[in-house]
């Protein structure tokens, strides 16, 4: 007696389709599993012994053997406790064949319940594009997965109740979730109302959320570098159902979906100066997302960046220019998307008080280029926007006059933002961040007056290509923000102005 039950595997980010193929024949009661299963697909067979039969079938006395086909590639993850469970029942027939159109995930408790899985929404975008039409999903991944267009979400709960609506017992309606992300999804307890003065570090941020870019605050402790960074996220533009779509597959793999549900909000991570180079990057036996890959459309907070071990921070270098990382390990390579806005925070030295008004600095000269050491040169060329935060004046403590709400600028950030999409919507990018040299050569054109400065700057400054670059790039975005279709001087002047702190810092 045999059965073949679908059911998907994941290898990174994408599913492959997985044939759990089931014979029962006659010799001595064994149950084996073969076809490259990891550990956890092993132990799975005290986890269907004991659900079959908890459940009230009769577990079969016979040699079972389960193939896990393709047998070449190694399966990994308890989604594969059901499809067993379900080719056990299928092959002796107490449920009716399954269709090969319908794919099954799930992992089993001891008592028949059907358990939640990581990694559900990949799989089923994964196996909906190899034209499979059917899912049957935990109860608990519904909320990711009822997103899905083009492919029925069937729920549920239990190995009894599965094994009803396969043999046409009971009925089971579709799960569909709909998302309107036409309305506004977020709503954050920080406002940008609440930070007084500091005009110069809120505009350089602006400019930086308004074209993705990468930007660094350096300033003296308690200057605001940390509560304007929490509040970005209220300025940045909603997520598009796309970009939700890849945010929950990251997330869906790592286990860090909370709400069950799509991801509505950008991703804020803030990751502790102790964390590891894996940790930031991904990896691991089983390679997972790191902190670069869940920060994906969202922002990476890197507070107090000389704390962090030089090899965590220059493991940024990839990610930042490519948008993307790639993981090799023994087990094959891996590629997670990794599209963020890195935002960074320092002292200038270790006291933290070098240039301050009102503070005198105590710090050795060795100590302060030992500090600032740990900031490599590649990495801080990298940084498109550079800014010194001054501290904040009593008077402006102490204005009554309202500032400018994060609901105000999110307005001219997401109008700039329409403009680039417009832009490059053929090109496959979504903002001035991720233009390349051609795309460079293309839309940052500039008038005479305003490569004569920038050549000027370039010569006086030693600009690499690289920081010519960013800076045309970032010019790009402040003209977008004033709604101009040409890059003035002032825009290239303003871009100019944020490259100097590595002249002045990192002599």
């Amino acid at each position: 007696m045999l059965s073949k039950i679908k059911t998907c595997a994941l290898y990174g980010l994408e599913g492959y389709e997985v044939d759990v193929e089931t014979d029962l024949s006659g010799g001595l009661p064994n149950f084996s599993i073969v076809g490259l299963p990891d550990i956890s697909i092993k132990e799975s067979k005290e986890r269907v012994r004991a659900a079959i039969k908890n459940s009230g079938f009769d577990f079969p006395v016979s040699r079972i053997t389960v193939n896990l086909a393709p047998a070449n590639l190694k399966k990994e993850g308890s989604q594969i406790d059901l499809p067993i469970a379900v080719g056990i029942l299928a092959a002796s027939k107490i449920i009716k064949p399954v269709d090969e159109k319908t794919f099954i995930i799930g992992e089993l408790s001891l008592d028949g319940r059907i358990t939640a899985i990581d990694g559900a929404l990949p799989m089923v975008i994964s196996m909906r594009n190899k034209n499979l039409k059917k899912a049957i999903v935990p109860e608990d991944n519904k909320e990711e997965c009822g997103a899905i267009e083009g492919i029925e979400i069937i729920p549920v709960e239990s190995l009894c109740q599965l094994v009803d609506y396969l043999n046409g017992n009971i009925t089971i309606e579709p799960f569909k979730c709909k998302y309107d992300f036409t309305q506004k999804q977020d709503h954050y307890s920080e406002d940008f109302s609440e930070i007084k003065g500091q005009p110069a570090m809120k505009r350089a941020v602006e400019v930086a959320a308004a074209g993705m870019h990468n930007i660094l605050l350096l300033g003296s402790p308690g200057s605001g570098k940390t509560m304007i960074a929490k509040r970005i996220p209220t300025i940045l533009p909603d997520l598009t159902y796309e970009e939700s779509l890849e945010v929950t597959k990251l997330y869906s793999i790592s286990g860090l979906l909370s709400n069950k549900g799509l991801i509505t909000k950008r991703p804020f991570r803030s990751p502790h100066h102790t964390s590891s180079r894996t940790s930031m990057a991904g990896g691991g036996t089983n390679p997972r997302p790191g902190e670069v890959s869940l920060s994906h459309y969202g922002v990476l907070f890197l507070d107090e960046i000389p704390e962090f071990p030089k090899s965590v921070i220059e493991v940024l270098r990839q990610p930042m220019e490519d948008g993307k990382i790639s993981i090799s390990r023994a087990s094959g390579s891996f590629t997670f998307p990794a599209k963020f806005m890195m935002v960074a925070s320092m002292n200038p030295c270790p006291c933290g008080y070098l240039g301050d008004p009102t503070h005198e600095c105590s710090c050795r000269q060795s100590q302060i280029d030992k500090y600032l050491g740990k900031i490599s040169g590649p990495l801080l060329n990298r940084i498109d926007i550079q800014i010194e935060v001054l501290p904040v004046k009593y008077d402006e403590l102490k204005d009554k006059r309202a500032e400018e709400s994060s609901a105000e600028i999110k307005k001219r950030i997401v109008r700039a933002r329409n403009i680039q999409l417009k832009r490059y919507k053929d090109m496959g990018i979504l903002t001035n961040s991720e233009l390349s040299t051609k795309g460079i050569a293309k839309f940052c054109r500039l008038n005479k007056e305003s490569e004569s400065l920038l050549k000027n700057a370039f010569e006086v400054l030693g600009l690499s290509v690289r920081a010519y670059n960013k800076i045309l790039k970032v010019s790009r975005t402040i003209a977008d923000l004033e709604n101009s279709e040409n890059i003035e001087t002032k825009h290239i002047a303003e871009a100019i102005r944020y490259r100097n702190l590595d002249r002045k810092y990192w002599r």
